[in-house]
């Protein structure tokens, strides 16, 4: 089995070059179920996609569809998200378990189709069914259409750079663990690079992710943050990544000495090979600003190995990274981030019709009834979006919307928040930690222009909260720190050359403001990208109605729908 999942791997790894595709196929066929792998000298079960960690890779061409035939060989449901394709009118393939669908269960399978539309560059895929995730993802590749080209020079290869988190013991336990005691879940024991912790770890020197560089040549990398609970910083060893796309959107071109990605973005960047022949480690890093919260603070590595005859460094210097607590950092980063305007599906919105505010926090419930929980003073951790801890039903929600069965959530989820308070406060009282537990959504107009402003709040622990929107992109128009002041925080808004994305990070005890147009009918989530956060209950749906035209209505589900 060992010998098996080398092959695999090696096989998976060599398609990683491959950038020269004449033809791209369209269906695909995905087989999840259990296999072994090795890492940090233990050996355990985990759950795959065709038996591959990282899984599969999907390419396609700008606006092709895509079918998936999913197969669940696994002993637990499952469903599969297609994170960043919009899927215009078809949510039934989106993927959220208890939102678009019901899971696949043990022995079932799925026909998912992907209807790719504005997305060219990176996004990928994911499980979306508890912390299956840790395990179940890959790339997808959006090449642009035959006899068309980059906005960038051609590179020389591409090559998947997919970022994740290790943990030794098996990931259900921690997620059962963690719930079942109400307290935060066991550190991840490794980050990864495509799969690999590298060679600073025992046990995995000889299975180091290495990239092959040739001198003179630039080199695409597609880069995903596919870690649970992770922002991460990334940089290269005396090289600079130029990076000209995020999240499946082309940006203008821009230089750094490192990154900074957070759970569910992905970054195009290219690295010109442009060193003394050596090798080089590529390095990643937790950006984890939260005082008080436990992370996994290791450094994953990578090798950039120069082809041209050298006796390489044993002991390569680590990169620059800032440090992990270095929120400026961060956000320098990610406002020298702009959008290419010519590249935009529709202009930036400034007549907006629909004004949204989200407060993001975490909370703090008390116990059940003769039960002692892990959390703050005996109490169980939660999360909630305008103070509304959601509570998942047993049916997917599009479901009851499409057939109009009642019961199983409630339209009104606020469009503010309902306690108004100095959000940011070093010092708040503990009665503001108790969110109320709901199934609630938001209603949209189809053709609204919406701007949402993210607010981060300092109850129980301010941090970053990495927010991702299903069904659409939208502009990053804003990030500032503190309370957002609607008169005169807009003023410093960037209307001209925001970036396009479909996650954005929200700073510790700051904001983030986004703009899009609701031109996409259907039930989308709306939630934190940390899982942590994700599963305590940091998250919402955006219903977008029916338009007048045919060709702006949901579309009918497909026959083979997962039941309930």
């Amino acid at each position: 089995m060992w010998i098996g999942n080398k092959i695999i791997i090696l096989l998976t790894l060599l398609c990683f070059y491959v950038i020269g595709i004449n033809s791209l196929q369209n269906e695909y066929n995905f087989v999840v179920r259990e296999a072994r792998y090795t890492r940090l000298c233990s050996t355990k079960p985990i759950l795959t996609v065709n038996g591959q960690f990282p899984g599969p890779i999907i390419r396609a061409y700008h606006g092709e569809t895509v079918y998936v035939n999913v197969h669940n060989k696994a002993k637990f449901n499952i469903t599969l998200h297609w994170h960043g394709v919009k899927q215009p009118r078809n949510p039934w393939s989106d993927g959220p378990e208890f939102i678009t669908q019901c899971p696949i269960k043990p022995g079932g399978k799925f026909r998912q189709k992907l209807i790719f539309s504005i997305e060219e560059g990176t996004i990928w895929w994911h499980a979306h069914s508890d912390w299956a995730r840790a395990t179940v993802h890959g790339p997808i590749i959006i090449y642009p259409q035959p006899g068309t080209s980059y906005p960038f020079p051609k590179p020389d290869a591409e090559v998947p750079i997919v970022l994740g988190e290790w943990w030794k013991s098996e990931v259900k336990d921690v997620y059962d663990e963690f719930l079942r005691t109400g307290g935060t879940p066991n550190n991840s024991d490794a980050i990864t690079i495509n799969g690999q912790p590298g060679d600073r770890f025992p046990c995995s020197k000889s299975d180091t992710f290495k990239l092959n560089v040739h001198r003179g040549k630039t080199y695409l990398l597609r880069i995903v943050n596919a870690a649970l609970n992770l922002n991460l910083f990334l940089s290269v060893s005396k090289h600079n990544l130029t990076v000209v796309g995020a999240d499946s959107s082309y940006s203008k071109p821009v230089t750094r000495d490192y990154i900074c990605i957070s759970p569910g973005q992905t970054v195009d960047a290219l690295l010109h090979a442009n060193q003394e022949p050596n090798d080089y480690y590529m390095a990643a890093r937790a950006y984890s600003s939260a005082v008080g919260v436990t992370f996994n603070n290791a450094t994953a590595t990578a090798r950039i190995h120069y082809k041209e005859n050298h006796t390489p460094t044993k002991s390569p210097s680590l990169p620059y990274l800032p440090p992990y607590n270095d929120t400026q950092a961060a956000f320098d980063y990610y406002r020298s981030i702009k959008g290419l305007p010519e590249t935009y599906p529709y202009k930036v919105p400034t007549n907006i019709t629909t004004h949204l505010m989200n407060t993001l926090s975490v909370n703090t419930v008390p116990c059940s009834e003769g039960q002692t929980c892990a959390g703050p003073n005996g109490t169980s951790f939660a999360s909630s979006m305008n103070n509304i801890s959601f509570e998942s039903p047993n049916i997917d929600i599009l479901q009851a919307y499409y057939y109009h069965i009642t019961g199983v959530y409630d339209k009104g989820f606020p469009r503010s928040p309902p306690l108004v308070f100095n959000f940011t406060a070093e010092y708040l009282p503990l009665v503001l930690e108790i969110p109320k537990k709901r199934t609630k959504v938001a209603i949209i107009k189809y053709g609204s222009t919406v701007e949402i402003v993210f607010q981060g709040t300092n109850l129980v622990a301010g941090i970053d909260h990495p927010i991702h929107l299903h069904g659409t992109s939208f502009y990053v128009v804003g990030y500032g720190f503190g309370n957002f002041d609607k008169h005169k925080d807009p003023m410093t808004y960037n209307l001209v050359n925001p970036a396009l994305a479909n996650t954005v990070l929200v700073p510790k005890n700051g904001w983030a403001a986004i703009r899009y147009r609701a031109a996409n009918p259907g039930v989308w989530f709306v939630h934190c990208h940390l899982e942590r956060h994700l599963s305590w209950g940091m998250e919402t749906l955006f219903i977008v109605t029916n338009g007048k035209r045919s060709d702006e209505k949901l579309l009918p589900p497909p026959p083979d729908m997962p039941r309930c």
